[in-house]
């Protein structure tokens, strides 16, 4: 089977290593079982994944095989897998699991905590990693599973998890007090979660979507905007009003020149993703403004204390769901059949010349 890697120093950089070391008869000690990847989502995010491997652990998931000086990496995706071999009482051969994978073929996991609709990783390389990220979902038996939404579920529910996170995050805090929300990268689908939560919100302040020119028709056409503003215009963006940034991007001159021209009303800065990554710092650049880097993995493991997993669930869920059903009218998927065609639209994804309509689906 062939890993898809990444160079850790140079993300536009991939290779394939052949790694045969996995297949259905590999003998197995207790707990574990093999799985073979189906198909996965691949979006900006999973060059945030990239950015951030080394400050957040990302490259800690799956180590990548023939890598004795470590400079690759593979990048964690969200998709469907099948169980092919079980040496577990409670996994057994044909379940299908929705979950973290690499992209590749095979992988051997530990399932610990076994219940009837999830379970984790205990591998032992994945034990310091945020939990969020090590379970792994029992679909078939969940009630009303429906194989008909795997694409949309892989693409959108985990970008829609951060944008109700962030939602939940804003609303909570009140808005840190602004009087006008701007999403930068208005056009990244965690973004347009977002302003769906954003715009359901009655509390919630005037939304504004910051993009670029290529994409401003798109962004403006979503209807959750009540303006849009391309990057560099900074002329439509009112300096009297109190306002909350919410970063996508991670371009630190955009930052700098919006906290110019806000003129000292800059209430907060959530930095986010970083769709813009070949010009990111996940250091703040603003001289005279409170920001954050946020983690939606903490945010979730905070709320699930305060409200319980099965609130939290209810919660996320319907979010997901209502914000899923609200994308339909504009996600248009696009499958890759094989790791090999991977490599090409791994580097429109790097590139940011991917439309923002489009849904990438690959097919191990």
């Amino acid at each position: 089977m062939h890993e898809f890697q990444v160079n850790k120093q140079d993300f536009t950089k991939t290779r394939l290593v052949e790694n045969n070391t996995l297949n259905a008869e590999t003998p197995l000690l207790d707990d574990e079982i093999i799985v073979r990847v189906d198909s996965f989502a691949l979006t900006a995010n999973n060059i945030t994944y990239a950015v951030l491997g080394e400050k957040l652990g990302y490259w800690q998931f799956f180590p990548a095989s023939d890598n004795a000086d470590n400079s690759w990496g593979i990048i964690p995706v969200w998709g469907f897998a099948t169980v092919i071999s079980s040496h577990s009482n409670d996994i057994t051969v044909g379940e299908k699991l929705f979950g973290y994978f690499p992209p590749t073929s095979l992988v051997k996991m530990t399932a610990t905590q076994v219940s009837s609709q999830r379970f984790f990783d205990g591998s032992a390389h994945r034990a310091a990693l945020p939990p969020g990220y090590n379970v792994y979902r029992r679909v078939l038996a969940e009630p009303g599973y429906n194989e008909t939404y795997d694409k949309q579920r892989m693409l959108l529910f985990p970008l829609y998890i951060t944008s109700f996170c962030l939602c939940d995050y804003l609303e909570s805090n009140q808005w840190f007090n602004a009087e006008q929300v701007i999403i930068i990268s208005a056009s990244s689908k965690t973004s347009i979660g977002l302003a769906y939560g954003i715009d359901d919100s009655e509390s919630a302040p005037k939304l504004i979507g910051m993009t670029s020119s290529r994409n401003h028709a798109f962004v403006n056409k979503l209807g959750v905007y009540q303006q849009v503003i391309n990057y560099g215009d900074l002329s439509q963006l009112n300096p009297k009003l109190k306002t909350v940034i919410v970063d996508m991007a991670g371009n630190a001159e955009q930052l700098k020149a919006i906290e110019q021209h806000m003129i000292g009303n800059l209430t907060f800065c959530l930095q986010v993703g970083l769709t813009h990554w070949d010009e990111a710092s996940v250091k703040s650049p603003l001289s005279h403004t409170e920001s954050e880097m946020f983690f939606a993995p903490g945010h979730i493991q905070k709320r699930i204390a305060q409200w319980g997993a099965k609130e939290f669930e209810h919660k996320s869920m319907s979010f997901m769901a209502k914000s899923t059903q609200r994308s339909a009218s504009w996600l248009a998927f696009t499958s890759i059949e094989s790791i090999e065609q991977m490599a090409e639209v791994y580097a429109d994804v790097c590139k940011g010349v991917l439309a923002p309509e489009k849904g990438i689906i690959i097919k191990p």
